[in-house]
């Protein structure tokens, strides 16, 4: 069953997502893991590939494209992404941000943020993208083997401790306290390190990520919360993967 993106009644969004704790990172390391994943991007589907560096306008941002991939211009970005006081001093432990664009229009576009570099107690670092809400490009890339490669190439450029790539109805619905420390998506990647991913039920598969850890993928076609089925499969899943010490939440 798949969900009608122009629907009133029933509108969803995608994202993918990649997360981990405290990691120093320097500006340069940043750019190198975001040049990464930009090339692995562009494998994934011809829309992934074009980027572009944060402009006043569309127009003026495609006078200057981050592919192929331009290491010091992206260094410099993260670099300018410190924080700060307004006229104070750098907090260098709380990391670099950066956020771009593929240069699209309105629902038809790939945004990405990036928090990397984050190392005081209780910093989370993310690689965050936001994808087309509707048209042609849409339906293409949600399909769970576009979603695959693009969790894949997440967990390969960063090695998080987990990473999803899901609707934002369905993360709403999967944590609705707002305290779960990993969501289950369409598509979830769990690094090695979390634990050992126990068998789960047809029509779930599991693939390894090299030996960093496993993809898990609950349905080949396309995951809807307008589905009971999905719904269902979602939480034995889940509940599968609590028991092995997997999906805690944030008072477990």
């Amino acid at each position: 069953m798949l969900v009608n993106l122009d629907s009133e009644t029933y509108p969803d969004t995608y994202f993918a997502g990649a997360y981990w704790g405290p990691r120093k990172e320097s500006p340069e390391e940043c750019a190198r893991r975001t040049a990464g994943f930009l090339n692995f991007l562009a494998e994934c589907d011809p829309f992934l590939a074009h980027w572009y560096k944060p402009a006043k306008s569309r127009k003026d941002a495609r006078k200057h494209p981050l592919m192929p991939p331009d290491m010091p211009m992206l260094a410099e970005m993260f670099r300018r992404g410190v924080n700060r006081e307004k006229g104070g001093p750098v907090f260098e432990d709380l990391g670099f941000s950066f956020w771009f664009d593929n240069g699209g229009a309105s629902r038809d576009c790939v945004a990405l943020r990036i928090h990397c570099g984050g190392y005081a107690e209780a910093v989370s670092n993310s690689c965050f993208l936001s994808l087309p809400s509707q048209g042609s490009n849409a339906e293409r890339i949600f399909t769970a083997s576009v979603l695959m490669d693009v969790t894949r190439s997440m967990a390969l450029a960063w090695e998080p401790d987990w990473a999803a790539a899901m609707s934002r109805t369905h993360r709403d619905l999967d944590d609705k306290d707002g305290k779960a420390e990993v969501w289950l998506g369409w598509v979830t990647y769990l690094s090695s390190h979390l634990g050992k991913v126990p068998p789960l039920p047809a029509p779930v598969r599991i693939e390894p990520v090299e030996d960093r850890g496993s993809l898990i993928i609950l349905t080949p076609e396309r995951f809807t919360v307008a589905n009971p089925e999905h719904i269902a499969l979602a939480r034995r899943v889940r509940e599968l993967l609590a028991r092995a010490g997997l999906m805690r939440s944030a008072t477990s």
